[in-house]
């Protein structure tokens, strides 16, 4: 009587410890495929650089120092222009602008550098009339934010079409726009279907530093996009130590956004300037005559690579900015953001070689 129970029972266990081992399975399967994502995140970064248009046609000599600096990847940055920060209408793609500004030159610098294996960020930008910060971009009527709206719309359609033509590898929907985003978030989330249905490749937007935390639409993109200028040091010239240390708080942040958003962070611009005090406030780019501190550069660029480079969550960055005629930028001499042609760029070439 007893034998009948006996088998089912058997029976009953033979079930649930064949499903208990399936989910076991499933689960070390997910893991193993989960490992290996971010170890391919690890150890495939985004090595870029910010490609500044010019007034010429680029070659490949124009190309050999990217490459030879072990980037695989450039930003290519074509320009709309805006009168001032209240003025609606981008004005873009003109006889009046260098060729790299222009659609014609996004797309013959885009074949050049694909013609070398370096992927492509298109990220088409705007330039406020005497270099005012595009971020305050802010309209005082209904009338005008439409006006702009359709102004922008029509930009930045035209370069999601010529990225999609071009078939580069990303696409950046802006870039530091703060206020146009603040005041009219609904545009934004409609403008980014829009680009969609162009544009099939990977989006990212270009947040300054301390405007990533407010961006509303990291969940439509692929990359959280930031323009990393955060300070990191108030020191004449910083160790490279001191420089890990004042990351830390933003490298939490950014993390936790990453985990947040389930999105990698990307530095869309990363770099210093070779002047003193160069970690306090990094985003300033202004000419006055001051002398170069190229240890500063070096150090806090290498500190930005150690603490960054090797986290799974990051994905990599575009250091701001490398020139098409390589021998005659930067040097000793320039206290400004470019490497080229410094000691910092030995830094970049070998972090970069070890991260391709």
């Amino acid at each position: 009587m007893l034998k009948p129970y006996y088998n089912s029972l058997i029976l009953f266990k033979f079930k649930h410890n064949n499903k208990l081992m399936r989910i076991i399975f499933g689960l070390c399967c997910l893991f193993f495929l989960c490992s290996c994502s971010m170890t391919t995140l690890k150890n495939e970064k985004i090595n870029g650089v910010s490609f500044v248009a010019s007034r010429d046609t680029i070659a490949d000599y124009h190309v050999a120092p990217v490459i030879e600096i072990n980037a695989n990847y450039a930003a290519v940055m074509p320009f709309g222009f805006i009168r001032d920060l209240k003025h609606p209408v981008i004005s873009y793609n003109s006889n009046r602008q260098w060729f790299g500004e222009t659609l014609a030159g996004t797309q013959q610098y885009i074949s050049e550098l694909k013609k070398a294996n370096i992927k492509i960020m298109l990220k088409p930008q705007i330039w406020v009339w005497r270099g005012e910060y595009t971020g305050h971009i802010e309209m005082e009527t209904v009338e005008t934010w439409n006006e702009l709206e359709e102004s922008y719309t029509t930009f930045i359609l035209d370069y999601a079409k010529a990225a999609q033509e071009s078939q580069v590898d990303m696409f950046c929907i802006g870039t530091e726009l703060e206020k146009f985003i603040a005041n009219r978030p609904e545009y934004w989330h409609n403008l980014i279907v829009d680009i969609r249905k162009i544009y099939k490749g990977k989006l990212t937007y270009a947040a300054n530093w301390d405007e990533f935390k407010r961006t509303p639409f990291w969940k439509e993109m692929d990359y959280i996009g930031v323009d990393a200028y955060f300070p990191v040091s108030d020191t004449q010239t910083p160790t490279v130590e001191e420089c890990i240390a004042g990351w830390q708080t933003h490298k939490d942040l950014l993390h936790s956004y990453a985990i947040t958003f389930n999105k990698p962070i990307l530095f869309t611009e990363f770099g210093y300037r070779s002047v003193d005090y160069s970690g306090k406030e990094p985003w300033k780019s202004d000419r006055h005559e001051e002398a170069a501190n190229l240890d500063a550069q070096v150090n806090t660029t290498q500190a930005l690579f150690e603490s960054f480079w090797n986290e799974p969550w990051f994905a990599g960055g575009f250091i701001w900015k490398w020139f098409h005629d390589h021998s005659n930028s930067g040097g000793i001499q320039d206290n400004q953001f470019t490497p080229q042609n410094k000691p910092v760029e030995a830094v970049i070439n070998s972090y970069y070689e070890g991260m391709n």
